[in-house]
């Protein structure tokens, strides 16, 4: 099966549905009343927030259901966003390193409950706690792994060995807590993950990223290299310095050495399609890149963080109605009412963004931003409150 591009009505933006070709008739008759409610529900949302530029993107069922952009490129531009603008993704990149991992798996080549230093005998931190750190404790963020406290935007490092030499340049570094202890988001740890693909495969991170995922996938506008991105198309990021205020950032978010955890650009057409071979377990249009056990594996919840609710609420604190439960292999597990959810979100200078999948109903949501106001999971909230109902007419 392949997709197709149909219109679902006429609207002055730049709207378009990619359809798989086997989409039933009934989906094709509830697709305008659908779309009518999801567009009036981001104008509403719009209303409120003023963002600068966003585009949303709902699959289900086989089909993708509504696909469009809204606001600016970039503010004082009459440029539109359109489902072709690309935009830079953040830590929405971390799945993709987590199934190159997992690719390697299948061939034998990685064991995740191994050290990292079997596959990269050069990583040290400084704490002989450190030797004993596992490719899955990286993968669910239970390493004890330091985060990064500057990202360097505005001077770049751009060349192959940037990786490797900020992989090297952690000797200095320390633990915060003993490997497998508890949690905490690190996006060192996903940029070691990156370094240990390239290793393991003979291939750059990147050429490894776009040969056995993107080019598979058919996401022709989607890469990991500032080189390779559809300037024409990108999106610019916007920042807002002091209360209303918003203007074009100064900087932008690319640093090779932190490719794993931040660099993905794409654009919604892509993301739907990326979304749509992770809710059919792996594989599209007759690609697979991963087996369904993998997926099923990557979604298991390996750390638990019922604890740590219950210590938040202990506190005082209140359970959000959407929030994580656990942590599974580069993919985080959400509840929202009855409905469990697979997702990751993204949020780096200008830019914000989130993919949401229900493996139950093989639905997804994706929203991209060129903007730090709002939450693009709040507004993805809203898009699986809106599928809900129309399931259950």
């Amino acid at each position: 099966m392949g997709f197709r591009i149909r219109a679902i009505q006429p609207v002055s933006r730049v709207l378009v549905a990619l359809t798989l070709v086997a989409a039933g008739p009934a989906l094709a008759q509830t697709a305008p009343d659908l779309t009518k409610q999801i567009r009036d529900s981001v104008e509403a949302w719009r209303g409120r927030l003023q963002p600068t530029g966003l585009v949303v993107g709902v699959y289900r069922h086989g089909s993708v259901v509504f696909a469009e952009g809204f606001g600016v490129r970039r503010l004082g531009s009459s440029e539109p966003v359109t489902t072709r603008t690309v935009f830079h993704l953040a830590s929405v990149t971390k799945p993709f390193v987590a199934t190159a991992v997992m690719q390697l798996v299948e061939k034998g080549k990685v064991d995740i409950d191994q050290p990292v230093t079997r596959y990269l005998p050069y990583f040290r931190i400084k704490d002989p706690r450190a030797t004993g750190i596992t490719v899955k404790q990286l993968l669910n963020h239970t390493a004890g792994m330091p985060d990064v406290t500057d990202y360097h935007w505005g001077s770049p490092e751009s060349d192959g060995g940037a990786l490797e030499r900020w992989v090297r340049g952690l000797a200095d570094s320390a633990l915060i807590f003993q490997p497998g202890e508890r949690w905490q988001y690190s996006n060192i740890g996903f940029e070691v993950l990156a370094d240990l693909v390239a290793k393991v495969s003979g291939e750059p991170f990147e050429d490894y990223i776009q040969r056995h995922i993107l080019t598979p996938l058919g996401m022709r506008h989607s890469t990991l290299l500032m080189t390779d991105v559809d300037s024409a198309n990108l999106a610019t990021g916007h920042v807002r310095p002091k209360a209303g205020e918003v203007v074009p950032s100064a900087v932008y978010p690319y640093n090779r050495r932190h490719a794993a955890s931040s660099t993905l650009h794409s654009n919604i057409e892509d993301m739907l399609r990326w979304a749509a071979a992770n809710v059919q377990k792996g594989e599209l249009d007759g690609h697979r890149i991963l087996s369904t056990a993998s997926i099923d594996r990557m979604w298991t919840v390996t750390y638990d963080m019922s604890a740590d609710i219950a210590q938040r609420m202990a506190r005082g604190g209140r359970t959000p109605p959407y929030q994580s439960t656990g942590i599974g292999l580069g993919w985080w597990a959400y509840q929202l009412g009855d409905r469990r959810l697979i997702g990751h979100g993204g949020g780096d200078t200008g830019f914000r963004s989130t993919i949401l999948l229900s493996p139950a109903d093989s639905s997804a949501v994706v929203i991209m931003f060129n903007d730090e106001r709002g939450d693009p999971s709040e507004l993805a909230r809203t898009m699986y409150s809106i599928l809900g109902k129309a399931s259950s007419h």
